[in-house]
């Protein structure tokens, strides 16, 4: 019974926050982004949900040897530091803060990108928010 306990408390300790859409836009307005750096609330989610599907744990590894971290998909080489490659650590951190459930670390790092390169600086903003209507990321969100 106790080694169930303990898989069991292991397995939680290692799962993710997957935030619904709508849950996801209130922490990212109660913390700040609608409109942070000319950015609306809606290119943020769009952002998110095409970056990590809204997943704090979310990790890819890049053909650089470079790997994008959390629910932004934040990159190792220049905004945080792995401990693999040589980083910029724009944002001084450890890479594995952007994975925990806390995302505060996350969206303080985000803003510190939008600041020097806005929002173009994400690869899947560019190719699947960019120009599109993003009403559907907020609707029915009651913000």
């Amino acid at each position: 019974m106790r080694s169930v306990f303990v898989f069991l408390l292991l397995i939680t300790v290692a799962s993710a926050i997957v935030f619904e859409r709508c849950d996801w836009a209130r922490k990212l307005k109660a913390n700040g982004m609608d409109g942070y750096g000319g950015v609306s609330l809606a290119n943020w989610v769009c952002l998110t949900k095409h970056e990590s599907n809204y997943n704090t744990k979310a990790t890819n590894r890049n053909t650089d040897g470079s790997t994008d971290f959390g629910i932004f998909q934040i990159n190792s080489r220049w905004w945080c530091n792995d401990r693999r490659i040589r980083s910029a650590n724009g944002c001084n951190i450890d890479c594995d803060v952007l994975l925990t459930d806390d995302v505060t670390p996350a969206i303080n790092c985000a803003k510190r990108i939008v600041r020097q390169q806005g929002i173009t600086a994400w690869v899947a903003w560019r190719t699947r928010c960019q120009g599109q209507d993003l009403r559907p990321y907020l609707s029915g969100c009651g913000l």
